[in-house]
């Protein structure tokens, strides 16, 4: 499939997604549709099993077309945001783990899209955040409520209420970041970070992503039990014998052999 604003390269196990709206992939309707589609894409594709996003030249994705938004109508909004809503649920969703390598800019839509994310890891001179405040807006793309469940309601409204963006290092230290890097080792290092996700039991790490996923909307007594049928269920995939195979007799687990 074509696109008009994403590269995809797929390199199985891993596929990288690429945002390519120039100057600073700013998402409109049709790049948010495109998203989606690829993610469509993917989930049907069962040789990846690790997606990286990120983006062309200086920024991951600085935020929504302005120029779009300010003609749009009560209705057209509303549109705008169940559309982001149901990508990002998509990529949240997708049974696969999905890295945000973020090498610029991630305001605004960028910031709810990495939220969406598996694992965030950001490049030192980049930038996060929820500036739609400044619009006289609010986040519309899920980030009142990400954003809160990964670093607390009081770090989520000082963010949303003054639209501050952070920092590499002050993102890490609040947690909506997994780790900095330096810009010109972004890419090998999230490379490497998928090649070894990927090397993992693919159903225990599909299994275990449902479970942190599904557990975190419910409480922890139906969560644990969740857990429970999923540990079951990941002995159906063969990959605890090949695994267990594999450490008793000093080699390297080939999880090819399972029944994903």
């Amino acid at each position: 499939m074509q696109f008009k604003y994403l590269i995809l390269n797929k390199q199985a196990p891993v596929c990288w997604l690429k945002f390519n709206r120039p100057p600073v992939n700013a998402l409109n309707t049709e790049m948010v549709l495109e998203i989606e589609q690829a993610f469509d894409l993917l989930a049907r594709d069962d040789e990846v099993r690790v997606i990286v996003l990120t983006g062309e030249g200086r920024a991951f994705i600085a935020g929504a077309d302005i120029a779009e938004m300010a003609r749009f109508s009560p209705f057209q909004a509303r549109k705008f945001a169940q559309n982001g809503h149901r990508t990002l649920n998509k990529i949240a969703g997708i049974e696969k783990v999905v890295i945000a390598a973020i090498n610029g800019f991630a305001l605004g839509g960028g910031c709810e899209l990495a939220l969406a994310c598996d694992l965030r890891i950001i490049a030192e001179g980049a930038k996060i955040g929820q500036p739609e405040v400044n619009l006289g807006l609010l986040p519309g793309f899920g980030g009142t409520q990400r954003l809160a469940r990964l670093i607390g309601p009081g770090f989520a409204k000082e963010l949303i209420f003054t639209g501050d963006a952070l920092d590499a290092d002050g993102a890490l230290r609040i947690g909506l970041v997994n780790k900095v890097v330096k810009t010109e080792e972004l890419i090998p290092y999230v490379t490497q970070l998928a090649n070894r996700i990927a090397e993992k039991g693919p159903a225990a790490i599909r299994l275990a992503k449902v479970c942190i996923n599904y557990g975190l909307e419910t409480d922890l007594t139906t969560g644990c039990a969740y857990e429970i049928e999923a540990f079951g269920l990941c002995f159906a995939s063969g990959e605890p014998q090949e695994g267990t195979d594999a450490f008793l007799n000093k080699r390297k687990p080939d999880y090819q052999k399972g029944k994903e």
